[in-house]
């Protein structure tokens, strides 16, 4: 029986073995918990995935691994290494093509349009971590592709805009954000980002490099209209943190000192080219508004 292994259970990782299954693709969803979602062809499996040993058999006669985990997020530096070499040495002594979802960290601050084919200069310890995991991924001989998305949005997703502003929105409430209000950004949905992973695991051109997911490029402000205009929500009402109100709020969390090295640099839009995706891939944006549907 030819099937698929995800890891992480989050909703990437469900969309992802959910669009598997809708294709009548068997999936087998590892992570620690034993999560995921419920359909005949999804079987879940609770595993450590830093164990090579263990991931090892899981993988055996598996057609792809695809592999969209990640530790706690102030615990990338620590945790992140023990997790990718399980995975990467699993995946060397099987041959199962990987397929690894990643984000933009790792460039480091870019002025213009992020490209896939930009150098990783991120010299803050989140963004090198993204770095070195895809250099050695790429360096070990393995049969490897990665998926880079935007900032998450959408149902399901976690990110700084479905945390701290979709919330507050949708109860007309004050808004406060780490990010500057009108400047573009860009978003990835989890649905494009799973079709994107499907699709590079199903096209020869895509090994050995990576793709950008596709993403829309709103301000967070236009975004939080559209969202607010699609609940029937108050107008948002929405105010920038300060430096002094993140190291503030980094006393009382570690995840809030987490965000200064990944805050666009002040006055640049930060904007992911997917132009290569669409173009090879065939896979484009949904729009917003189909998006934020899965809201509600």
């Amino acid at each position: 029986m030819t099937f698929h292994v995800i890891i992480g259970a989050g909703a990437t990782a469900s969309r992802t073995a959910l669009l598997l299954a809708g294709d009548g693709e068997h999936v087998r969803i590892v992570s620690r918990k034993g999560g995921g979602p419920d359909h005949p062809l999804v079987e879940k499996v609770a595993a450590d995935a830093s164990d090579a040993d263990r991931l090892t058999v899981l993988l055996e006669g598996a057609a792809t691994l695809f592999t969209c985990a990640a530790p706690p997020y102030h615990r990338w530096p620590q945790e992140f290494p023990a997790l990718a070499a399980g995975l990467l040495t699993a995946v060397l002594r099987t041959g199962v093509p990987y397929v690894m979802l990643g984000n933009l960290y790792a460039y480091g601050p870019v002025e213009g349009p992020i490209g896939p084919g930009l150098p990783l200069l991120a010299t803050g310890p989140k963004g090198r971590i993204r770095a070195r995991l895809w250099e050695e991924a790429a360096a070990s001989g393995a049969r490897v592709t990665e998926v880079r998305a935007g900032q998450f949005y959408g149902a399901g997703a976690v990110s700084v805009f479905t945390l701290m502003v979709q919330p507050k929105v949708l109860a007309g409430a004050l808004a406060l954000v780490p990010q500057e209000l009108d400047l573009p950004h860009s978003y990835s949905s989890v649905g494009d980002t799973a079709r994107t992973l499907i699709a590079a695991s199903r096209d020869e051109r895509a090994w050995g490099r990576a793709w950008h997911a596709p993403v829309v490029t709103p301000s967070v402000r236009e975004l939080a209209v559209r969202l607010a205009e699609r609940a029937g929500a108050p107008a948002p009402r929405l105010e920038e943190l300060t430096e002094r109100d993140l190291a503030l709020l980094a006393l009382t969390d570690p995840f809030w000192a987490e965000l200064d090295e990944v805050l666009e640099a002040p006055g640049v839009p930060y904007v992911s080219d997917f132009s290569e995706t669409e173009k090879v891939l065939g896979v484009g944006a949904t729009p917003v508004e189909e998006v934020l549907a899965e809201l509600f």
